[in-house]
C-alpha cells in the first residue's frame, strides 16, 4: 500500500510538473523566444517569465517532454535575439547597458509600456541563460553558439552602473527620469542578483555591496526559532531555483548557524500557521490550504462570504504572518515548496485539489483565487490566467525535489561558484569538488 501511494503521488507531481512545462511550449514565441508573462492573449513578455522558461527547457528535455534539438532551437533563438536587441537610451529600445525592459512586446521585442529597466528581472532572465548554457555542452554548432552568445550577454551586463553611486543595486531606470529611489537591501528575492553581479568579469560590484544588502536583514521568532523574515514566500523560492543553499552560508548566516534553505523550511511552517489560526476569518483557509506571495488578486466587489467587509486588494505581494491578506491564495505555493517540505508539499497540494476540483487552468494552477469572495463557485474569484513565472518555478522546484537536477547543473556554473564566493558564502557543496555527472532520478 505504501508503495502504491507513492507512486500516486509520483504521477501527481509529474502531471503537474508537465502541465506547467506547457506553457512555455504553448505560449512563446518561437522566433524570439520571448514568453508572455500571461496566458490572457496580447500581453507583453515579461524577461523574467524567458529566464524561467529557458531555465525549464533542460528539464523537458531530461524528462523526454521535448526534444534536445527543439529546445537547443528555442534557447539559441532566444538568445540571438537578446544579443542583437536594440540597446540604447531610445524610449522604445530593448534594454541599455546590457540590462533589459522588465516588459517587452512578444513581436517585435521593443520596450512595453511605461516599464522600468529592470535590475531584478535582467538577473533572472540571465540566471536562464546560463542555466541553458551550462546544459547545452555539446559540439555541434547550435550549442556551441548558445554558450557563446551566453557569454556575450552576461558580460555586457553593467551591474556597476547599477549601483548609481550607492551602495545596494537600484531596483531599475527609465530613460525619461533616470535611476528609480528604490534599492535592493534587506532581505528579498536579489540574492540571484547579487551573484551575478559580484562574479561578472566585466563590471563586477564590490563585496562590500553585499554586505550593504545583507545589513538591514530583519528576524523573527517562529516557536522560538530565529528566521530571516520576507512576507511573500516568493521571496524563499525564487533565488533558491537556481542555487543550491544546503548547508553554504554567509556572513549573517554564519553568525547564527543557519541557511537560507532551512530558512525557507520555517517559512513554510509560518505560512501553514498563519493560515490554521487565520486571524482575518477569511474563507477556506486551514493548515494545508495556503499560499501567501504577490500575485493577482480580485477586481474591487461587495460580495464577500462570511459577512467579510468588501475589501480586496487586487495584484499585491501578500505576506505571512504580517500580510497583507485579503483571502487571496496562491494555488501554486504548496508545490512550489517540494524540495524544501516535501510532505507539507504534497497535503496542501492534495487538499487544494480535494476541496477544489475544478480549480485547475488547462491542467495548470492559475495566477492566484479567493473563496471569500462570493460567486457561483466554490472556489470564489479565480484568476483566468495562468502566470509564466509560477509556471517555470514549479517546473525547476519540483525538479530539485525530484532530482537535484538545477541545483546539480549550477553547482556547477562557475558564475554562480565565483559570486557565492565573493559574496562570503563558505562551507557545504562549496568546499567539495564539482560533481562529476547529472543523472534524473525518476519519481
Amino acid at each position: 500500500m505504501l508503495q502504491r501511494i507513492e507512486d500516486i503521488d509520483a504521477a501527481l507531481i509529474d502531471r503537474l510538473q508537465h502541465s506547467a512545462f506547457k506553457y512555455f511550449l504553448k505560449y512563446s514565441n518561437p522566433e524570439n523566444g520571448l514568453v508572455p508573462d500571461t496566458s490572457i492573449p496580447g500581453v507583453p513578455t515579461s524577461i523574467a517569465a524567458v529566464g524561467f522558461g529557458l531555465s525549464s527547457y533542460p528539464v523537458g528535455v531530461e524528462r523526454g517532454w521535448i526534444s534536445r534539438g527543439e529546445a537547443a532551437e528555442r534557447v539559441f533563438n532566444t538568445l540571438h535575439f537578446f544579443a542583437n536587441a536594440k540597446q540604447g537610451t531610445e524610449r522604445h529600445a530593448t534594454g541599455h547597458r546590457g540590462f533589459f525592459y522588465h516588459f517587452l512586446h512578444v513581436d517585435t521585442g521593443n520596450r512595453a509600456w511605461n516599464s522600468e529597466l529592470s535590475t531584478i528581472d535582467t538577473a533572472l532572465l540571465v540566471a536562464g541563460i546560463l542555466t541553458a548554457a551550462q546544459y547545452f555542452d555539446g559540439e555541434d554548432e547550435t550549442e556551441t553558439e548558445i554558450r557563446a552568445l551566453a557569454k556575450f550577454i552576461y558580460e555586457r551586463v553593467d551591474w556597476r552602473w547599477a549601483l548609481n553611486k550607492g551602495d545596494c543595486i537600484s531596483m531599475g531606470w527609465k530613460p525619461s527620469s533616470g535611476f528609480l529611489r528604490w534599492r535592493y537591501h534587506g532581505f528579498d528575492e536579489a540574492i540571484i542578483l547579487y551573484t551575478l553581479a559580484l562574479a561578472s568579469p566585466t563590471y563586477p560590484i564590490p563585496q562590500s555591496s553585499y554586505d550593504a544588502f545583507t545589513a538591514s536583514y530583519s528576524w523573527m521568532l517562529f516557536n522560538e526559532q530565529p528566521y530571516l523574515y520576507a512576507g511573500p514566500l516568493f521571496i524563499h523560492l525564487f533565488s533558491h531555483a537556481w542555487i543550491d543553499f544546503r548547508g553554504i552560508q554567509d556572513k549573517p548566516m554564519l553568525e547564527r548557524n543557519w541557511d537560507y534553505f532551512r530558512n525557507t523550511q520555517v517559512v513554510i511552517n509560518v505560512q501553514r500557521d498563519y493560515a490554521e489560526r487565520n486571524p482575518g476569518q477569511f474563507v477556506g483557509y486551514s493548515k494545508d490550504i495556503w499560499g501567501f506571495t504577490a500575485c493577482d488578486g480580485p477586481p474591487p466587489t461587495r460580495r464577500m462570504r462570511g459577512g467579510r467587509s468588501p475589501k480586496v486588494l487586487g495584484y499585491a505581494a501578500r505576506g505571512a504572518p504580517l500580510g497583507p491578506d485579503d483571502g487571496t491564495i496562491a494555488p501554486w505555493a504548496a508545490l512550489g515548496c517540494l524540495p524544501y517540505d516535501r510532505q507539507a508539499a504534497l497535503d496542501g497540494t492534495k487538499a487544494l485539489l480535494t476541496t477544489y476540483p475544478n480549480l485547475l487552468l488547462e491542467g495548470g494552477f492559475p495566477g492566484g483565487f479567493n473563496p471569500t469572495v462570493q460567486t457561483k463557485r466554490p472556489e470564489g474569484w479565480v484568476d483566468d490566467r495562468t502566470v509564466a513565472i509560477d509556471q517555470g518555478l514549479i517546473v525547476m522546484t519540483v525538479e530539485n525535489a525530484r532530482s537535484d537536477f538545477i541545483w546539480r547543473l549550477m553547482r556547477k556554473n562557475p558564475v554562480i561558484r565565483l559570486g557565492l564566493e565573493r559574496a562570503g558564502f563558505t562551507g557545504g557543496w562549496l568546499a567539495e569538488e564539482e560533481p562529476e555527472e547529472l543523472v534524473l532520478k525518476a519519481g
